[in-house]
């Protein structure tokens, strides 16, 4: 019988580093809070040059994995972690604004996800949680608040919201949807035509949103969670062309929390 030869993977020095540290935390014999040893003593347990084991810890670092502490101290090396928030929000940022989610993918996602944050915020939500969230929607409401500081708090609330869910992973997927779209709300704020009116009906909703959570009314805030979302957003991706979905170039731009414009 004939030898049937397969084609081998191949792989950079790195990607094996990563996939040997991978299988390690699979197997639960890395957790987070563990320290790895230093470079010095694991680069030659790997078999590998301290620059390919140093690339595979910046990948580490950068989806949020782990953290490399310099120095010489008892706090220095590298250390894993739990930190998905700001990596995944990065990550869709850019994919993003590379166009491997359009504007249509980012609606739905925000409207599945916020609807079932405010309904499970309704149902148990910590009083101390929603106090918090009111403190952020009374700093929105102040007034001569600029737009991109509005924007951050906006950002917040909804975040707050999604965290007193109960649900850590909707809390980060609403946070990595809502901080990828950041910038195009920012853009669409600063260029309303009277801030002043965006502002106070945007600060009328959360507040409305708000008072339905407290009152146990979760089917209702998940109504006007969605309506809120949908709104501008929804003309915007029925008018976008398909090869501007996605894109942060000029010309695409979202109502304030992908709401209503200013003046609606």
């Amino acid at each position: 019988m004939p030898v049937e030869w397969q084609p081998v993977r191949q792989s950079r020095t790195h990607e094996l580093v990563l996939q040997s540290i991978e299988e390690q935390v699979f197997a639960g014999k890395l957790r987070a809070g563990d320290r790895l040893p230093p470079e010095r003593e694991l680069a030659p347990v790997f078999g590998v040059s301290r620059s390919a084991l140093r690339e595979a810890l910046r990948v580490l670092e950068t989806i949020g994995v782990l953290v490399a502490q310099p120095g010489r101290g008892p706090d220095a090396g590298a250390r894993i972690v739990r930190n998905p928030d700001d990596a995944l929000s990065r990550l869709l940022r850019l994919h993003f604004a590379l166009g491997s989610y359009g504007l249509h993918d980012v609606l739905e996602a925000r409207v599945a996800l916020e609807r079932s944050s405010f309904a499970a915020a309704a149902r148990q939500a910590a009083p101390a949680d929603l106090d918090e969230a009111a403190e952020l929607v009374a700093r929105m409401t102040r007034a001569g608040v600029p737009p991109e500081e509005f924007n951050e708090l906006d950002t917040r609330f909804h975040v707050q919201i999604a965290h007193s869910s109960g649900n850590a992973l909707t809390s980060t997927l609403t946070a990595a949807v809502r901080e990828s779209v950041r910038p195009l709300i920012l853009r669409a704020l600063e260029a309303a035509d009277d801030w002043a009116a965006t502002a106070a009906a945007l600060n009328a909703e959360h507040t409305e949103l708000l008072a339905l959570v407290r009152a146990g009314r979760g089917e209702e805030a998940a109504d006007l969670a969605e309506a809120h979302i949908r709104g501008f957003h929804g003309t915007l991706v029925a008018e976008s062309r398909p090869e501007d979905a996605g894109a942060y170039g000029p010309g695409t731009t979202e109502g304030p929390e992908g709401g209503r414009p200013a003046g609606r």
